[in-house]
């Protein structure tokens, strides 16, 4: 199954290996073959798009697990707590360790959180430049293929107006 860059690349080749029109720098393709590969395109450009989507989500998934995790590291905290509170002896010892695990987890929760949208924000550029790139071979070539029709017809018109000119 071809990408759409793949495809791009067909259209390159196509007008790479076309025959040339003679006194000219203009080539001559075949416009149902062209148009072919500009509905593969169209057809191509939704799963990219789908792509994206999934990354968002997933991106979402590693935030709430991230959140859930940093939960029961909390509640896990909070219990050991309570339990350590229970012994006479090390009460204050165990209020300060409390309060590091505590500080432990909202700064381990804190990085995991920013590690996830660092990483959903590379993964989004990432998609957001090859769209961009993407758009840009699609509109160079749809403006090559549009003038490369206006000067087919120039010519044509130029021919037609040398006829009428000879008889």
């Amino acid at each position: 199954m071809d990408s759409v860059v793949e495809l791009l690349g067909e259209l390159e080749e196509i007008l790479d290996s076309s025959r040339a029109v003679p006194f000219s720098s203009k080539v001559s393709v075949d416009k149902e073959e062209i148009y072919d590969i500009i509905s593969e395109i169209k057809m191509k450009l939704p799963n990219e798009l789908k792509q994206s989507k999934w990354v968002i989500e997933e991106r979402n998934k590693i935030l709430i697990d991230a959140q859930r995790e940093a939960d029961e590291i909390v509640r896990n905290a909070e219990d050991r707590m309570a339990r350590m509170v229970d012994e006479s002896e090390v009460t204050k010892k165990a209020y300060e360790q409390a309060a590091a695990i505590i500080d432990s987890a909202k700064k381990t929760s804190k990085e995991m959180r920013l590690g996830a949208m660092e990483y959903a924000e590379t993964v989004l550029g990432d998609a957001e430049n090859k769209l961009n790139e993407l758009k840009s071979v699609v509109y160079s070539e749809s403006m090559k293929t549009d003038d490369y029709f206006q000067q087919t017809l120039n010519v044509l018109a130029e021919n037609i107006q040398e006829l009428r000119m000879g008889k």
